[in-house]
C-alpha cells in the first residue's frame, strides 16, 4: 500500500498522530549487501523498510512506521511510545551463561538494537503482546 492509500482510508488527524510518534523513534539504518539499507525503529523492530540510499530507506522507513502506527490507532490499539517519552525505573535482573549472552548479544546487533536490554525488552513485549492481545 502507498502512503497515499493511507491517505484515503485514514483521518488526518489520525496521521499527524501517527507521524509525531514515529518523528520520536529512534530509527537504525544498516548497510545490506544485496538491497542497500534496511531500516527499523527500535520502538517498533517489526515494521521495517528497504532503500538503495539511506536517505531513501530513511523516508521509507518512516513512511512503514507511520502506516503502522496508523493502522493501530485506527483499529484502536496502542502504538508503542517513544523510548525517550517512557521513563524506566523497574529493574529486571537475568542471568545467562556466557553462550547464552553471546548469542543474544549477537542476535541484538543482527537485529539493529543497541544492546542486549533494547533487544530482551523488544522480543520479550512482542511476546507478552501476543499473548495477552485479547485484553
Amino acid at each position: 500500500m502507498q502512503p497515499k492509500d493511507l491517505k484515503k482510508i485514514l483521518t488526518p488527524t489520525v496521521l499527524r498522530e501517527a507521524e509525531k510518534l514515529v518523528d520520536g523513534y529512534k530509527i537504525v539504518i544498516e548497510p545490506q549487501k544485496e538491497s542497500g539499507f534496511v531500516g527499523s525503529a527500535v520502538e517498533f523492530p517489526t515494521a521495517f523498510a528497504k532503500g538503495k540510499t539511506r536517505e531513501k530507506c530513511l523516508k521509507a522507513t518512516k513512511e512503514v512506521l507511520t502506516a503502522a502506527v496508523a493502522t493501530m490507532i485506527h483499529l484502536g490499539g496502542t502504538p508503542p511510545q517513544p523510548a525517550v517519552a517512557q521513563r524506566r525505573t523497574a529493574q529486571v535482573n537475568v542471568r545467562l551463561t556466557p553462550t547464552e549472552k553471546d548469542l543474544i548479544s549477537r542476535a541484538a546487533a543482527e537485529n539493529g538494537f543497541k544492546g542486549i536490554g533494547d533487544f530482551l525488552r523488544a522480543v520479550a513485549m512482542t511476546s507478552a503482546k501476543s499473548v495477552f492481545k485479547h485484553l
